[in-house]
């Protein structure tokens, strides 16, 4: 759980930074699309697909496992406040959320642009996705609703896939969790920027 979330914890820096192009304008984004189809980042899609499928399959599995055996009792650690917040209760309602609009999303782009060349087809343009897309200020509320979700998932999940691998000490533990908010807000802040620039430029 704790390394397939690492490695979507990755991915999602990596995503942010190549969508980030469109800021630059779309000469600069249609570039990063250009690259997002070479044959590397192809063969990089069945592997980040069955990332999202472990770190899916194995909560479920968590989730039913400790109400079993804990019941309200969620995690093993001596100071219930270390993960006793809003975010640790409802881990498993976020990645509900996240999961429904990520189908939402992949249906606004992977399912236009790298789809359609898997099958032989062509590709739809970037920019004019990207201003479709968010054009419409309810599908960009949808987003940033969605943004905000990934937001409370990280916090917790950042610093909690750290604390099950060993750094579990409360000194660790304090400055995970400083760090996991500012990832969270990077990440979530970005992605937001990005899409409520795209609304603008619709």
């Amino acid at each position: 759980m704790s390394i397939s979330g690492l490695f979507l914890i990755i991915f999602l820096l990596v995503h942010l930074l190549a969508n980030s192009a469109y800021l630059l304008g779309p000469e600069a984004f249609d570039a990063v699309i250009e690259f997002m189809g070479s044959p590397f980042i192809v063969v990089m899609v069945p592997v980040l697909a069955a990332g999202f499928a472990i770190h899916i399959i194995y909560a479920v599995f968590l989730t039913i496992q400790n109400r079993k055996a804990r019941g309200s009792q969620r995690y093993e650690v001596s100071n219930q406040a270390q993960t006793d917040s809003w975010a640790s209760k409802n881990m498993f309602v976020l990645g509900i959320i996240i999961l429904g609009v990520l189908v939402f999303h992949l249906s606004h782009f992977w399912a236009k642009m790298q789809l359609p060349e898997f099958t032989g087809g062509h590709a739809e343009n970037g920019n004019v996705l990207m201003s479709q897309t968010f054009g419409n200020i309810w599908i960009l509320v949808c987003y940033l609703i969605w943004f905000a979700a990934l937001w409370f998932h990280l916090t917790h999940g950042f610093w909690s896939a750290f604390q099950t691998m060993g750094a579990n000490n409360s000194k660790w533990l304090g400055r995970l969790k400083v760090v996991s908010y500012i990832y969270s807000t990077f990440i979530a802040l970005g992605f937001s920027i990005i899409a409520i620039y795209a609304h603008l430029n619709a």
